[in-house]
């Protein structure tokens, strides 16, 4: 097989729109000038959802095996042939199944080193369910999956302007408070530290973190999370020669554009951080999974029911994800490169 990047693609939801921002996509031949694409699906699934967007001139190679797969043309590794019934728009327990046999095989790909990095198309954390599946989302099932569920992984948005990562994730507002603790953060910090670096090649990261509390506690005033705990962390960050800031209230931290000033934030849990990024970046907008020894990336919407089957989704914010897991990969072997040979890439001069 060439020399060119293999991009694994999981499905999604097959009632959602991830097949049809998948399509969308790959009608562009320049993609494949970029990479090898291997959609995880079936044929009868990608023909079902190409005929209801009205596409007549395009098809994926479809192979049995990813050795078969055409370097000059987006290949479906077909998965299964039953018949399927497809409810565009709505949440079924199909959708779910159907979900997690992609997700499951790409990342069995993965592991086996069969493809180079997964983008993920958006599943419905509520149908796909089950014995196999019981995460809150795709980071947490990664994090099992590639880290033994020792909550590595690090959910991080990313755009051309702003990256935000979260201290806490799929959890619930009333458990916040009781999950952020000094180690959690200081965790997610180097995590986040070294995924700038190694990912994406800044020398020197700035890390601003954001309070927990209105005004980020108000010296004290409202929760004493910022200073007792969030402040500490950020102390002790410094002391390891990380250049991190804060904790700034989140509210004006966003507002009068201060994010422009660092490399990176750090939220302390979903909505916090997530809100304001979709805001700046929705459509632009990706979300990398930090901190594994693989390369996932996702378009920062869902499954869109709403506009299933209408023919009206967006593709843009997931081929930003095809480009960002590409760049991560090519970041990373190079950082790989400079490391095992320091001086390698800088020859002495002589007098």
């Amino acid at each position: 097989m060439s020399g060119k990047i293999r991009v694994g693609i999981s499905q999604g939801d097959i009632n959602g729109i991830g097949l049809e921002v998948i399509i969308k996509t790959f009608v562009d031949p320049a993609m494949e000038e970029l990479c090898i694409p291997i959609l995880f699906s079936s044929q009868k699934t990608a023909s079902y959802h190409r005929k209801a967007m009205g596409i007549e001139d395009f098809s994926f190679n479809i192979i049995r095996d990813i050795d078969q797969a055409n370097p000059k043309k987006p290949n479906l590794l077909n998965l299964y042939e039953e018949e399927v019934n497809f409810e565009l728009g709505k949440s079924t327990p199909l959708g779910g199944k159907y979900a997690f046999k992609s997700l499951e095989a790409a990342c069995n790909a993965l592991a086996a080193n069969k493809i180079d990095v997964l983008v993920t198309a958006p599943i419905n954390k509520h149908n796909i369910q089950s014995e196999e599946f019981q995460f809150k989302g795709h980071t947490e099932y990664l994090d099992q999956k590639f880290a033994g569920g020792k909550d590595e992984a690090l959910m991080l948005m990313v755009s051309d302007t702003l990256k935000v990562g979260l201290v806490t994730g799929h959890i619930p507002v009333e458990k916040v408070a009781g999950s952020v603790s000094v180690e959690k953060i200081i965790k997610r910090i180097k995590t986040l530290n070294r995924t700038l670096i190694e990912d994406f090649g800044v020398r020197k990261p700035k890390i601003a973190v954001l309070g927990l509390n209105p005004h980020a506690g108000d010296n004290g005033t409202i929760g004493s999370e910022d200073i007792q705990v969030i402040t500490a962390a950020i102390n002790k960050a410094k002391e390891e020669n990380i250049l991190t800031y804060g904790p700034y209230p989140a509210d004006g931290f966003f507002g009068n554009s201060s994010y422009l000033q660092f490399d990176a934030v750090l939220a302390m849990y979903h909505d916090q951080g997530l809100i304001p990024f979709k805001t700046i970046a929705f459509n632009n907008g990706v979300n990398y999974t930090a901190g594994l020894p693989i390369i996932r990336t996702s378009p920062d919407h869902g499954t869109a029911y709403e506009i299933a089957g209408k023919n009206i989704a967006s593709e843009e914010s997931f081929r930003k994800a095809i480009y960002t897991a590409i760049d991560i990969f090519r970041k990373r072997n190079e950082y790989k490169q400079i490391s095992a040979n320091p001086l390698k890439s800088t020859p002495l001069r002589k007098e």
